[in-house]
């Protein structure tokens, strides 16, 4: 399956039923009450998080996640029955956007939900609207239509350890050695043309997860070579791992391209811990790696740890893995300490939800607010008695008294929402 890690769909959430208009119709019973049953809830559109996925190629065929709709109300109050919720399973380390930009999901734990589209509420029943004054209502209200968004899911992998180089630095090759991974390898640039996850042991006790991200090249951050497409991989990781070819020409202006990279796609990214490691050294003597090291060691981060290796002998590999563990350790333990404590109240805002406002646009009166376009969706329009109980639920919220402050007239408009199907008379 190709590696694929950005894609865009549609969610688009069930409906809710239509309640149900009716009255009994029995033997023997000349005036039967209503009995419309309510309209059944439209599914949910829920993203699970799951370590059995690790790419986004199933989205590349399928553009639009649809739920079932609810099924419509029955005569004698049957209730019609709720769709089930769509359950979409996608890698860890999954974010959701919407069009705007605002993140909706960040699913970063194998198992995690969220419902990132909403399924419309049943409509009520005419049964639903019994009352002492109201003994046989003659209207029903439509479900809900569930809410529908453009969406953008995009993997950014959750991993330890970002391995990042040059091409040809020996990553693939040093995760095939210390991990589970079987990465792709060749003698020449660009093998990777995806990243690679293995789990490295170091003392039967600890392990640490790998990423191979595909090498880097100057100008990555701006699309250039194939890095810049697995950058985002790097952003999770909690130690960058820098690996540098013993036989280039100049390791600390390789060393330099790499951290100007990382640096240009987001600033944040140098300032993680890292570890730097000289591959390819089992043809050096040690007097040439020992001045490789010095070189590095003038221009890396004071108290940066730098080590000689070579993934074909071992050489050096456990001393640097232990090295990462402990860092990664820290991190964790920082991470950890950082979280915020749940047993302290966290004050949240009031519920505005009632909230609405009146604006008049030449003789239309146009309200919004979040309750009140409820209803207003629920509303059959065509029922004169269902836009008249429309007008008693505005005039119990004070809307209608502020209309009438703003100078509204018989005869004027009244529009609920943006939407003109959801209008009427004053």
């Amino acid at each position: 399956m190709s590696f694929i890690d950005k894609v865009k769909v549609v969610a688009v959430a069930g409906d809710g039923g239509n309640g149900k208009l009716s009255f009994r119709h029995e033997k023997f019973i000349d005036k039967g009450g209503p009995d419309g049953g309510d309209g059944g809830n439209g599914g949910d559109i829920v993203l699970q998080a799951s370590r059995n996925q690790n790419t986004l190629a199933a989205f590349r065929y399928q553009r639009e996640l649809k739920a079932d709709d609810g099924k419509p109300g029955g005569k004698t109050r049957m209730h019609g029955r709720s769709a089930k919720h769509m359950i979409v399973q996608v890698p860890v380390g999954t974010v959701a956007t919407i069009e705007d930009g605002e993140v909706v999901a960040d699913l970063t734990e194998d198992g995690q939900t969220a419902i990132i589209a909403k399924g419309g509420h049943g409509g009520f029943g005419n049964a639903h609207f019994v009352s002492s004054r109201r003994q046989a209502p003659n209207f029903a209200e439509k479900g809900e239509p569930g809410e529908q968004f453009n969406l953008g899911l995009e993997l950014k992998m959750i991993a330890d350890v970002s391995l990042v180089g040059l091409p040809n630095a020996g990553k693939s090759t040093l995760l095939s050695k210390v991990s589970n991974a079987r990465p792709e390898i060749a003698d020449y640039a660009f093998t990777t043309l995806s990243p690679n996850l293995g789990v490295a042991d170091i003392d039967g006790q600890n392990s640490v997860l790998i990423a191979d991200i595909p090498g880097l090249i100057e100008g990555a951050a701006d699309g250039k070579g194939l890095g810049h497409d697995f950058l985002r991989h790097i952003e999770r990781t909690a130690v960058v791992l820098h690996l540098i070819d013993a036989y280039n020409e100049d390791v600390v202006s390789v060393y330099k391209t790499v951290k100007a990279e990382l640096k240009a796609y987001q600033p944040d990214l140098i300032k993680r811990p890292e570890v730097i490691a000289i591959t390819k050294v089992e043809g050096l003597d040690d007097e040439m790696t020992d001045d490789l090291i010095k070189k590095l060691k003038k221009a890396a981060p004071k108290g940066a740890a730098i080590f000689a290796i070579s993934a074909q002998s071992g050489q050096g590999l456990k001393e640097m893995l232990y090295a990462i563990s402990g860092k990664v350790q820290e991190v964790r333990a920082h991470v950890e300490a950082e979280k915020p404590d749940t047993s302290i109240p966290v004050l949240t805002l009031s519920d505005t939800s009632d909230a609405y406002t009146v604006v008049n646009d030449e003789e239309l009166y146009k309200v919004t607010g979040e309750r009140i376009e409820r209803f207003a969706r629920r509303t059959d329009f065509d029922s004169e008695e269902g836009v008249q109980r429309l007008r008693d639920i505005m005039r119990r919220a004070g809307i209608l008294h502020e209309m009438v402050r703003q100078g509204i007239e018989p005869g004027n408009t009244i529009q609920v929402g943006k939407n003109a199907a959801y209008q009427f008379e004053y």
